[in-house]
């Protein structure tokens, strides 16, 4: 444990790429396999089920530290973090623990079925033996919620200088459904594992977006155009008559889409596609928040996939007759894809083609783009003709232009303390807009939650607002004086009954502090509904 400390101390403390690939080097050069595994499981978000609750991490941790239960409430709040807040409470440790961070997580896998005895004895006694850093990196590992600065290309490119294999294949190796707990790191990384072919996806390929104009670009012949689909960007895999869905987050999904089944047998085993899973009601593409009702439902009911169908809208084709084809051309792979879904279209299969434009001038793009909203996307993707499959996010052949987002002046009503730099302000901020309550008055209604937007000096300004002209506290939480306007911009809005306002809207995000205007002036719930497409 005291060296992967020291790794995340490091991490943690650094914003230069090459201190943190020298790191994660050094560290994988030295670490035992067992606790290089679950090092590369703990950084791809693969970590063992939270054994404690956080409630009670808190009451154990503030027995420990001896102090009124008031004070470490008020003391995470200002800290931000709980494993910081206990790291910071708990008592100098007296004692030394020499287990190593495997050690440590196989004890937390079977924490989970103790009593809260025996719970609490081990954290308390395990808090009690590391040092300040050891100790929020247990407590962090133990909550489950382990965030760290180091994307898993660093990681995996970190990985790659240690052991000398190449990062592509080592990016494919570590896709798929392994457990840190029964894999080897010789079964991981070194092997060849033939049997584990079947269900594995390829790494995604991912666009950055447009920056300037367009027409930077080059000539808008090399380039094919096609729909940013706002739903979640998917891997279907057909293989010996078995089929897998995987999500860009790494998670099978396949349970959660039982429609998809039909494709065996219609698509050829050896072929994986590269596709949008979308809502899709009445013959037309829906919203994603209709796509959310699927999301997360442990059961598929007969109902529900009767109300809410979804279908892949398909872009490319990665395997095709059991061959990885990502090294052929974009325009090669699409022609594959076309062939293969003109092939099944009489046979009502959720697979749709996500069609591509090959436009004559930036300003037919600019056009099309204009479109996206009536089409149900978020803008376009331009993508090279000539380009490879490539691994993760690479600039150069494949962009997105996404539309300018919907805006609306909003009032601040509630706010919470910020997170890691921001933890001693507050820039978690509620927003609402004027409606009418059931007098026919007008009240402010709450509608979107943001967080970003504003420059350090504005959250610092706001923050103080904040202080003077809180009206209630509710824990974490302020109500504040409504004064403040501030322009609101989101991807998407669509009517939903989860929200008091009737209305959800997609990555809200602060645009600017309206000082020029006063609350009087901001926007209505009915303006926010006129927006609906």
């Amino acid at each position: 444990m005291k060296n992967f400390a020291e790794l995340i101390k490091t991490l943690d403390s650094s914003n230069k790429t090459n201190v943190k690939v020298d790191a994660l080097t050094h560290y994988f050069k030295n670490a035992s396999d067992e606790d290089k595994v679950w090092t590369i499981a703990i950084l791809s978000h693969r970590r063992p089920p939270r054994p404690v609750n956080t409630t009670l991490l808190r009451i154990w941790a503030n027995e420990l530290a001896n102090i009124p239960l008031w004070l470490f409430e008020e003391s995470y709040h200002i800290v931000g973090d709980l494993a910081e807040t206990i790291a910071l409470i708990i008592p100098v440790a007296n004692e030394h623990s020499d287990k190593s961070l495997s050690e440590y997580l196989r004890e937390m896998i079977v924490l989970k079925s103790k009593s809260e005895e025996d719970k609490k004895a081990y954290l308390q006694q395990n808090w009690l033996a590391l040092n300040y850093y050891e100790r929020f990196v247990f407590t962090k590992l133990i909550t489950g919620s382990f965030r760290i600065g180091v994307s898993q290309k660093l990681m995996t490119k970190a990985l790659s200088k240690a052991e000398n294999v190449d990062e592509d294949t080592l990016a494919y190796k570590l896709m798929g459904n392994w457990n840190p707990n029964t894999v080897t790191f010789q079964e991981l990384i070194l092997d060849e594992q033939s049997s584990d072919y079947l269900s594995k996806p390829y790494p995604f390929y991912l666009a950055y977006p447009i920056e300037g104009d367009v027409s930077g670009l080059g000539n808008p012949e090399e380039w094919s155009v096609e729909h940013k689909w706002d739903g979640i960007r998917s891997q279907t895999i057909i293989r010996e008559n078995e089929i897998y869905v995987w999500s860009r987050g790494e998670e099978l999904v396949t349970d959660k889409y039982p429609e998809f089944h039909s494709l065996v047998g219609n698509i050829p085993n050896g072929t994986v596609i590269d596709a949008e899973i979308l809502a899709f009601n009445n013959d037309e593409i829906g919203t994603f928040n209709d796509l959310q009702k699927r999301i997360g439902r442990k059961t598929i009911s007969a109902t529900l996939l009767k109300s809410n169908p979804v279908i892949l809208k398909a872009y490319d084709l990665l395997e095709w007759e059991g061959k990885d084809i990502r090294n052929l051309s974009y325009a090669e792979r699409r022609n594959l894809l076309e062939n293969l879904i003109d092939s099944v279209k009489d046979k009502n299969l959720p697979l749709h083609l996500s069609e591509r434009k090959e436009l004559n001038s930036w300003d037919e793009v600019a056009e099309e783009r204009l479109l996206a909203r009536e089409m149900r996307s978020e803008g376009l993707m331009l993508k090279r003709k000539s380009s490879p499959y490539q691994v993760g996010r690479k600039k150069g052949d494949w962009w997105k232009w996404k539309l300018e987002p919907l805006v609306i002046d909003a009032v601040l009503t509630y706010a919470m303390r910020g997170s890691g730099r921001r933890s001693n302000l507050f820039t978690d901020y509620t927003f609402a807009l004027w409606g009418d309550n059931e007098n026919g008055e007008k009240e402010l209604v709450t509608f979107a939650k943001a967080y970003s937007g504003l420059t350090d000096e504005e959250f610092r300004k706001v923050d103080n607002f904040i202080k003077m002209n809180t009206i209630e506290k509710f824990g974490p939480v302020r109500s504040v004086v409504p004064k403040l306007v501030f322009e609101i911009g989101f991807e998407g809005i669509a009517l939903s009954k989860r929200h008091k306002s009737g209305v959800a809207t997609r990555f809200p995000r602060i645009l600017r502090w309206r000082h020029d205007k006063t609350i009087e002036e901001a926007n209505t719930i009915d303006d926010l509904k006129e927006m609906i497409p």
